[in-house]
């Protein structure tokens, strides 16, 4: 699973990309599989489903889009399809609406998507996989970037409360393992 991001990928494009990679993961999941253990502490794997599905379709409606509520415990498949089509859809079509959001400012709202839910989908891609017993490949290119422009915020990241305690890793190690460790996952995980 090799994702690296392009500059030129625009919005839309990266989010049908990294959905889709997201979407192989969620439809090779057998039913057993979703009650397994995730990187995320407390987690399971239909909870990474429902984290993505949840706070995105939240977050739209700072930009009047109000998206029905999806079942996500009763068809986790059925459910994300459904939700990366409806985020998808608004993409393609972003009819110049801007999302307004207290703690991130006015933005168009293809730019808000790319920024805080694609690349949400992108990194719960590692959770997933490793959930399911796979490892993940997110793109060393495109992992070494992520981290570089994290690191220098890591602080106001740590007190937003959404990532764990950085895990020690080697300083030569993969790009990938530093942005997970940055992130609170342990890169050797294992269910």
């Amino acid at each position: 699973m090799a994702s690296e991001k392009s500059e030129t990928k625009g919005p839309a494009r990266q989010h049908a990309h990294d959905a889709a990679r997201f979407t192989e993961l969620v439809e090779s999941a057998s039913p057993g599989d979703w009650a397994r253990p995730s990187p995320v502490a407390e987690w399971t794997a239909i909870d990474i489903v429902k984290h993505l599905v949840e706070w995105s379709r939240g977050f739209l409606t700072g930009a009047g889009i109000e998206l029905p509520a999806l079942d996500v415990e009763a068809d986790p498949v059925a459910a994300w399809k459904q939700h990366a089509a409806d985020i998808q859809a608004i993409l393609d079509d972003p009819a110049g609406r801007v999302l307004r959001n207290p703690h991130t400012g006015d933005q168009p709202v293809d730019e808000a998507i790319d920024r805080f839910y694609t690349a949400d989908i992108w990194m719960h891609t590692w959770d997933l996989a490793k959930a399911l017993g796979r490892e993940p490949e997110l793109g060393e290119e495109r992992c070494a970037a992520a981290l570089a422009g994290m690191e220098p915020i890591e602080q106001v990241l740590r007190d937003s409360g959404q990532f764990g305690t950085a895990v020690p890793v080697a300083a030569d190690a993969p790009a990938q393992d530093r942005l997970m460790a940055f992130l609170g996952r342990d890169p050797a995980w294992q269910p």
